[in-house]
């Protein structure tokens, strides 16, 4: 069995891109959103329009993994056409590339770290630290971590985090949040004044809504989820933060091209430079992947991940409420 060093190394062979497959995937992803919004903008039945509506919410979510790999410059580098689609992409769905690139990288060189590795997650912390912390501050870190949060993604970790705060906290490094505010809403504003009501809500807000719901979870669930391990800094590995604290996450058929195979999450943190249509040929040629730590997009699996909590020191393990409330 291949370890450390040994095990990325391997994989290098894998961490090439096929041109043509990405101009393949990426083509055909732009081809479903012309579909999908004819669907909603033509004169179609309204349930159609409905259907459409929640499809390319979901093909936003593919076209997001997309995106996220252009930004690891691990596919379509060194193309013009390629750069303006997905600037303009990142614009649109509130994650513009200066602050999706510093906070993506940042969680890739810090996941699972404890009290370091909430850049670009969700924080963490000890039980011991949140039974000391202020009724304020308790709550707080909750907040962010409840499921009503998570579901509204869209408000919390795009239009606030990725936008605001971060022009907020460097208006010279992230000065593009606010031209992605400008352009998102200004879109949602001409849709509303020139489609109505009805087209505002089906070809903006839905799409957005869905595909920010979905995003901001599988954020949280690739490192928040039963089995998971959180380390200190002096006892952090890379290859141990892939394997122990990333998730794979079964899915069906549909649900893998939707997501574009970002559910093979322990591979994409060994090496984020195999682009994603490549993880399923290294989960069947690598036996070191081939028993990871699962989750799913099962209610079941949901509602487990998101009743964890904090990270008890002693048992070495993520527990929710109920548990701190025995104590």
């Amino acid at each position: 069995m291949l370890e450390g060093k040994d095990l990325i190394l391997a994989t290098q062979k894998f961490a090439k891109e096929k041109r043509l497959e990405s101009w393949m995937h990426l083509l055909i992803t732009l081809m479903t959103f012309v579909i999908l919004y004819l669907g909603i903008f033509m004169n179609t039945p309204l349930w159609l329009k409905w259907v459409c509506s929640i499809l390319a919410g979901l093909n936003i979510v593919r076209m997001f993994v997309i995106y996220h790999d252009y930004a690891h410059k691990t596919i379509l580098q060194n193309s013009w056409l390629a750069q303006g689609i997905f600037t303009f992409f990142g614009l649109y769905i509130l994650a513009p590339l200066s602050i999706w690139r510093r906070s993506h990288d940042y969680h890739h060189k810090h996941n699972s770290k404890l009290y370091t590795s909430s850049i670009g997650s969700f924080p963490i912390v000890t039980k011991e630290k949140y039974l000391e912390a202020k009724p304020q501050d308790r709550a707080i870190y909750l907040f962010i971590r409840h499921p009503l949060t998570i579901s509204a993604g869209y408000i919390f970790a795009f239009a606030y985090g990725m936008c605001i705060k971060s022009f907020i906290s460097s208006k010279e490094k992230h000065w593009d949040s606010v031209l992605s505010l400008v352009l998102h809403y200004s879109i949602g504003i001409l849709i509303w004044i020139y489609g109505g009501l009805t087209l505002f809500f089906l070809g903006f807000l839905i799409p957005s809504v869905i595909a920010s719901a979905i995003g901001a979870y599988l954020f949280y669930a690739q490192h928040n989820f039963p089995g998971t391990t959180f380390s200190e800094k002096e006892d952090w590995t890379y290859t141990a933060a892939a394997l122990e604290s990333s998730s794979y996450m079964k899915m069906n058929f549909i649900m893998r091209w939707f997501t574009a195979n970002i559910g093979y999450h322990h591979i994409h943190h060994i090496n984020a430079k195999i682009p994603f249509y490549r993880l399923p040929e290294v989960f069947a040629a690598f036996k070191e992947f081939q028993h990871p730590k699962t989750t799913s997009l099962n209610p079941g699996d949901i509602l487990a991940c998101f009743k964890l909590k904090v990270w008890d020191t002693e048992k070495q393990q993520m527990i929710g409420l109920e548990t701190l409330r025995r104590k």
